[in-house]
């Protein structure tokens, strides 16, 4: 995109990460573009260290996340890493540590965070965007936690915020990991408002000359989501993942019988897990508890849950032919779910 033409410079101990200072924003550029930005552990060190840098400059009033070339702002983390890490018994907690570490930072950062959710933004990209202060996404976003898939969850503090989407908006997304445009993330929380792709410079002048954003955009664009809220709300009550897919095969309507092929293609112990995590983090009243959650989790089912087999299947070999743990989600004993939190 244009605007990392304006001499950014490698950030500390990495090269996948630009900052550049312009007026009163100082910028953060994701820049690993052919793996559509995925988060690296240096480059969320690199993160953490400008965030701080910049916490008590106040020649800087707002910071910003970007990310380089035209797929995305970054597409989740590097999983493939974690997963040889844990195969090779190493730290493989170290990556997700740093990353919530850096959620953490984010969501309580003492200035205005603008993200600029163009394009792809997926599991780790959604925790570096999700709790700035203005999250813009555009005609060209594609937003999604996709994790139950790959044997995982929706980390990243994302079920602080999809355990508090209308109805069951967020139990779909974090269940099925379905990719959403600008106006369902909006109605779902994860995004405040939509842009043309095109208006981005114009924003950044006015964060660089010290001003507030220009209100320009939509707050309330269309939401495909929220217009099929009935089956939604019916189908994913209750804290009973098996009975959940079981209403979804069993509905009327097309789509939630789609969503119910979906579940049974994603790991069980995850969804299983996933719909636990989630019921939990309604109750939590900080971002923090949602990540000490988490990394428990994580920890969980890298070492003992479906994790390995997930990347493999979806990232390494490509074959998409899982072999979980459990052939379907009744098979998953409440005993397995509540070893996931310790």
């Amino acid at each position: 995109m244009d605007s990392i033409a304006q001499d950014p410079q490698p950030a500390p101990g990495t090269e996948e990460v630009l900052h550049v200072r312009t007026g009163a924003v100082a910028r953060i550029i994701l820049n690993r573009p052919r793996a559509i930005n995925a988060l690296t552990l240096p480059m969320i060190e690199a993160i953490s260290a400008l965030l701080n840098t910049w916490a008590d400059d106040t020649s800087v009033q707002t910071v910003t996340i970007e990310g380089a070339g035209e797929r995305g702002l970054c597409a989740g983390g590097d999983v493939v890493a974690a997963r040889r890490e844990a195969l090779a018994g190493t730290d493989h907690m170290a990556f997700f540590a740093a990353e919530y570490a850096m959620n953490s930072r984010l969501a309580s950062y003492p200035k205005p965070v603008v993200a600029f959710m163009d394009g792809i933004v997926m599991g780790g990209g959604v925790g570096v965007a999700a709790f700035a202060r203005q999250r813009l996404v555009t005609e060209r976003s594609k937003v999604a936690m996709p994790e139950t898939i790959i044997g995982f969850f929706p980390d990243v503090g994302a079920m602080y915020l999809l355990s508090r989407a209308p109805g069951e908006l967020g139990t779909h997304l974090a269940l099925t990991g379905a990719t959403v445009r600008g106006g369902d993330a909006i109605a779902t929380g994860l995004a405040d408002r939509q842009i043309d792709s095109g208006q981005w410079p114009e924003l950044l002048n006015a964060l660089a000359d010290g001003g507030p954003l220009p209100p320009v955009g939509d707050t309330a664009p269309s939401s495909e989501l929220s217009d099929q809220r009935s089956w939604i709300d019916e189908c994913y009550a209750g804290d009973d993942a098996a009975a959940i897919v079981r209403r979804l095969e069993n509905h009327p309507n097309e789509q939630a019988r789609g969503a119910g092929e979906i579940l049974r293609q994603r790991s069980p112990l995850s969804v299983a897990v996933t719909l636990e995590g989630l019921r939990r983090a309604a109750t939590m009243e900080t971002v923090q508890e949602v990540l000490d959650q988490d990394l428990q989790i994580a920890d969980h089912l890298v070492t003992k849950g479906d994790f390995a087999e997930g990347v493999r299947a979806q990232l390494v070999d490509k074959d998409r032919s899982p072999k979980w743990k459990h052939a379907r989600l009744e098979d998953v004993t409440r005993d397995e779910v509540i070893a996931a939190f310790g």
